[in-house]
């Protein structure tokens, strides 16, 4: 029964990511089509890294994971008002915190522009791009914060819906406000930066009213003596890296893309939106429901259903993950020239992402993996494990990167960042599940290792049939006559679903167990949803 309610919130929560990450594929396709891969543009990723990597570190990442286990307990301990003080008590010394970061980040970026008069020339639009979003750090961490209290309560499909804010908000200003900015590139780059800007504080705002229903008072109570606030934030040092390593690693690609060429990481940047749009249907949405479930698990001792919650998220989520990760890695030139190809986004630019894609497809196999484990070592309160397998994964990805930097030609440097990536998230992965298997004993790796196989199996049979299926369709539509981008469309739509028809087919000849638990988690979701549609009509 924990299962399925795991899968059914999972499934609410992956609702709201497709929005999510839906509304993300139409910014990325405006700002590609108004951007390319231009330096500029490469400068304004570079840019954004920064406050996204703090919102990784400080926010979403490490203090969910930090501040759930003890809400959790001391609601359960001591009550209501106990954990809501502990909660406004955090606030407070995560505000405090972040102005006092924010203004020393802002006041040592004025330094560095004036002492390295060499980076302001080559990257010119860098250093005042991060000021103007340095901000978004304090604003999305603090909502951060906000959706780890909403997700404690079992509360999960505002805090899903909320980075969705960040899109819309995106799309508006390169639709209407930056054509009106000027007529370069260049100065109207800095409306996007400003719009980062408002939509941290949106996703803020939004959350409070639900939050002070539940019983938040927001307010300023400075108390660092207080234990519990010392625990969240002792738990959320290491819990930083160790929760972040994929936000960490990109960030070092990233500054090193900078250097390997001007549009690389532009380029690793389009190639990643891809990468994230199928991840985070699932993986993201069942991590962020694994944590308070298994939490309540290790609280009351009872290791057997968390290897029981671990092995049925892992399954379904590889179910799902690897025809996801071959299908993007065939299908990777047509589907960046659809979603990409458009203004001044031209064919150098597609090829160059495209590369990226096929480099990152494979690591979708291997990224989920930390977000199935991870929150298992948090649930146990063990933050260090994962930290120091952090360290080592960032260890491990810097030295490919330099490597290849250093040896692979030019046109394909970032495409070596990517595959470094992949190999250091999976040493990451597979060593965070060989450890929980010694701490929590094995969560059926047979099941696992079986339902991998046949996810393979069935995903070699899609790939063969997108193969054959996409150019076929794609001569059909020529023949037909129909415009170029009508042609890119219904050739890519029309091979993924004849592929993942293929898929499913295959698994159910193969008697997946797994398919079972997908067709189970969409039941009980449309069961969710007519519930309250057939209560309103009574």
């Amino acid at each position: 029964m924990e299962q399925h309610r795991v899968i059914r919130s999972a499934a609410k929560v992956g609702g709201f990511t497709l929005l999510s990450r839906f509304l993300g594929l139409i910014r990325d396709t405006l700002t590609a089509s108004a951007f390319g891969i231009s330096p500029v543009m490469s400068d304004f990723v570079v840019a954004f890294r920064l406050p996204n990597l703090f919102r990784a570190l400080f926010g979403e990442g490490a203090l969910s994971s930090a501040f759930v286990p003890v809400f959790m307990a001391t609601r359960r301990q001591e009550g209501e008002p106990a954990a809501w003080l502990v909660a406004r008590k955090t606030v407070t010394a995560l505000a405090v915190f972040l102005s006092a970061l924010v203004a020393v980040l802002i006041g040592g970026l004025w330094v560095l522009e004036h002492a390295c008069p060499d980076l302001a020339a080559r990257a010119p639009h860098l250093l005042p791009l991060m000021r103007i979003m340095l901000p978004y750090v304090l604003l999305i961490c603090l909502a951060g914060l906000l959706m780890a209290m909403l997700n404690a309560c079992h509360q999960f499909s505002l805090p899903a819906f909320t980075p969705s804010l960040l899109n819309l908000t995106w799309i508006l200003t390169v639709l209407f406000i930056c054509p009106h900015l000027g007529v370069t590139q260049e100065q109207q780059i800095y409306g996007v930066a400003w719009a980062v800007v408002v939509a941290g504080a949106l996703q803020l705002g939004v959350q409070l009213p639900a939050l002070m229903r539940r019983g938040f008072k927001p307010g300023f109570t400075w108390d660092l003596a207080d234990a519990r606030v010392r625990q969240v934030f002792t738990l959320m040092g290491p819990t930083a890296l160790g929760q972040s390593v994929t936000q960490v690693n990109v960030m070092v690609n990233t500054l090193l893309a900078r250097w390997a060429a001007p549009w690389a990481p532009a380029s690793l940047f389009f190639a990643e939106r891809l990468l994230y749009f199928p991840q985070g249907l699932l993986a993201t949405a069942l991590s962020t429901v694994l944590l308070p479930v298994l939490s309540g698990h290790a609280a009351q001792g009872d290791h057997g259903k968390m290897r029981a919650t671990i092995n049925h998220g892992l399954r379904t989520l590889l179910f799902v993950m690897i025809p996801a990760s071959v299908g993007l890695l065939t299908l990777a030139d047509p589907i960046t020239r659809l979603i990409f190809g458009w203004g001044v986004f031209d064919a150098a630019a597609v090829d160059h992402t495209a590369i990226a894609v096929q480099f990152y497809a494979p690591g979708l196999m291997v990224f989920c993996l930390a977000k199935v484990f991870v929150p298992a070592f948090y649930a146990l309160q063990d933050t260090r494990t994962p930290f120091r397998l952090g360290l080592l994964a960032v260890a491990i990805n810097f030295s490919l990167n330099v490597v290849f930097v250093l040896t692979w030609p030019e046109q394909i440097r970032h495409a070596g960042l990517a595959l470094a990536t992949v190999i250091s998230e999976g040493v990451n992965g597979f060593a965070l599940g060989f450890l929980l298997h010694r701490r929590l004993g094995s969560p059926g790796w047979g099941l696992v290792f079986r339902g991998v196989a046949r996810a393979l199996f069935s995903s070699a049979v899609m790939a063969g049939l997108l193969v054959v299926a996409r150019p076929a369709l794609e001569r059909l539509l020529v023949h037909l006559g129909a415009p170029d981008k009508l042609v890119q469309l219904g050739s890519v739509l029309g091979a993924i679903g004849a592929g993942v028809l293929a898929y499913f087919l295959t698994a159910a000849l193969l008697r997946a167990p797994e398919l079972g638990f997908v067709r189970e988690a969409l039941q009980r979701r449309r069961q969710v949803i007519a519930r309250p549609l057939s209560g309103n009509g009574a």
